[in-house]
């Protein structure tokens, strides 16, 4: 297996992009640009994944779905369909994930047991980190592109930041134009 990293990007939905949903990012708009350059440079090598309200309503998902009752919709609800601006992002399937946190066995199935995979998308101060620390758990190297997330406001993602920041070297924070001008991007 190639030790060229992979692109995840979490969660580009109409849902944490709108202006006019309670979990709307002010920053979307700023992020997603910087998510389309990284999708370029890395070519084949990206994931995009979905948030999906299919949890099982007897956990504590269920009174998540009560705390947000405007996100307990049907999955084919419109809430959830990807942004038109990550279309073609990716040439695999679209991984749809009831879950926070997108890494498992789904993504590493794709991307390779301790690969070093490259976290872009939204919110910052939830799927971000909470795929940004599992993968760290589960042995993958993870660099966040700071500026190709979009937080649920301005001091969310900077604390998130913070977190993530606190893991070294296991995570490391990054910005597009860096991870872009990396030498091992030549080989993808």
């Amino acid at each position: 297996m190639s030790d060229a990293p992979w692109l995840v990007v979490i969660d580009p939905q109409a849902i944490f992009a709108s202006a006019d949903s309670a979990w709307g990012s002010p920053v979307f708009d700023q992020a997603m640009p910087r998510i389309r350059e990284l999708a370029e440079a890395f070519g084949e090598r990206v994931i995009v994944t979905r948030w999906m309200p299919t949890a099982d309503r007897s956990t504590s998902w269920g009174a998540y779905f009560a705390a947000w009752p405007f996100a307990d919709q049907p999955p084919s609800d419109p809430l959830f369909d990807l942004v038109p601006e990550a279309a073609g992002l990716s040439p695999h399937p679209t991984l749809d994930l009831p879950t926070f946190g997108k890494w498992g066995p789904e993504i590493e199935a794709i991307v390779g047991r301790g690969a070093h995979v490259v976290l872009a998308g939204v919110s910052t101060d939830c799927c971000v980190i909470s795929t940004a620390l599992a993968a760290a758990d589960a042995g993958a190297h993870v660099t966040i592109a700071a500026d190709a997330c979009a937080g649920s406001s301005a001091e969310n993602h900077a604390a998130a930041m913070q977190v993530m920041s606190l893991y070294p070297p296991q995570v490391t924070v990054s910005d597009t134009a860096s991870i872009i001008a990396r030498p091992q991007r030549a080989g993808l």
